[in-house]
């Protein structure tokens, strides 16, 4: 039996361990961590609106379901040119097929620690929950939610779940009868931090913005945070008791250090197939690869998902399991988005044809929270998975 080394433990990496499975290999998938933590529903984690474990898959259990061999371990360094790995633990390993599903890091900006972030080490959404607990307890304060840019790779922005935490706690304060107590501040170094969304979703948020009273910093680098404080580019400064920030993609600091080809922000460069330029054998998928397409891409769980998939088939037909011809992701560049805002949401999707939004008020949070449910239970394979999500 052909056999698959996968690294990385989130969406992309479980989604390419069950599908090589599926495509006849055997998979061995590495992560650092035990479970699968779904960033997409980790949005209510701070406001108490699911606990932690529901945002979280096993996989332990995902591994038995799919029988596939789980180790875990830290991956040290990779080397392209003698296709191996290093692990903290397992030492030198040898891969001739290896899929890298790693994810991305983070830009780094001085006075990060004083930030906290919804995209970041799963543990920080426990830690929002204190201090949003602490500043409710206060009684008033000062809140400052942001996103930041990475000028070498515009696809590793991520403001969405930014976004979304900032309406849910909006709509948290309003229930407690307390908002009007808190200043709440959105900021991005952007002009017009959503515009890749359409016209239309802009619109949406920028009328939420103005109905609420909610202030913002647009169109300002940001200098450094402090520890109650954002400093921007002029020096000017916002004060905020909580600040969420989520800093854009960036390489790895092992994928910088290896031999893999990379673009200048130091994602692994593949080709329309997945397959890592001149390393036969080797597959990028996720954050970690380097999407080329349109201004407005964006990297997705969905589109992780697809190339994972894409991956998996591509290789059976590599390795003759299979005569289907190889399967493409570019065709699949979109932007799919169900932005929850605590008593609605909005559907947001874009791709180089159409681009369209849809006011979901009351059932769109439910949508949302049933998807959550939905995602666990068809990676489970307990229910069938529905064509496009």
């Amino acid at each position: 039996m052909k056999s698959v080394l996968i690294l990385g433990g989130g969406i992309a990496g479980v989604e390419a361990a069950i599908y090589y499975r599926k495509e006849g290999f055997e998979v061995e998938l590495i992560s650092d961590r035990n479970y699968l933590f779904i960033y997409p529903i980790a949005i209510w984690i701070p406001l108490k609106t699911i606990p932690f474990q529901k945002a979280t898959l096993s996989l332990d259990k995902l591994a038995a379901r799919h029988n596939f061999r789980l180790t875990i371990d830290r991956l040290i360094s990779i080397n392209g040119a003698e296709k191996s790995i290093s692990l903290e633990s397992g030492g030198l390993r040898i891969a001739d097929h290896l899929v890298i599903a790693t994810g991305a890091a983070k830009m780094r900006h001085e006075g990060l620690e004083h930030t906290l972030s919804i995209c970041g080490a799963p543990e920080q959404s426990l830690l929002l929950k204190e201090k949003i607990e602490a500043l409710i307890e206060r009684g008033s304060g000062k809140i400052a939610f942001g996103f930041g840019g990475n000028p070498n790779d515009s696809s590793s922005v991520r403001g969405g779940p930014g976004f979304e935490l900032f309406f849910n706690l909006h709509h948290h304060l309003s229930q407690l009868g307390i908002r009007d107590n808190y200043e709440m501040t959105f900021f991005a170094p952007m002009p017009q931090p959503g515009v890749r969304m359409g016209k239309k979703a802009l619109s949406s948020i920028e009328t939420m913005f103005k109905n609420n009273h909610f202030g913002t910093r647009f169109g300002k680098k940001i200098k450094r945070f402090e520890t109650n404080s954002i400093i921007f580019e002029d020096n000017s400064v916002l004060e905020s008791d909580l600040t969420m920030f989520i800093p854009a993609g960036d390489g790895m600091t092992l994928i910088k250090e290896s031999d893999l080809p990379q673009n200048s922000a130091g994602f692994i460069r593949i080709n329309n197939y997945c397959e890592i330029e001149g390393v036969e054998g080797w597959y990028a998928i996720g954050d970690a690869s380097a999407l080329e397409g349109p201004e407005w891409r964006a990297k997705q769980g969905h589109l992780a998902e697809i190339m994972a998939r894409n991956a998996a088939h591509n290789s059976a037909v590599a390795y003759g399991l299979k005569s289907d011809p190889k399967k493409t992701y570019q065709e699949h560049l979109n932007i799919v988005c169900l932005m929850d805002t605590g008593n609605g949401a909005g559907f947001v999707y874009r791709n180089d044809k159409k681009v369209f939004f849809i006011s979901l008020p009351i059932i769109g949070h439910w949508m949302k929270l049933a998807w959550g449910w939905y995602y666990k239970m068809s990676k489970m394979g307990y229910i069938p998975r529905l064509p496009g999500m």
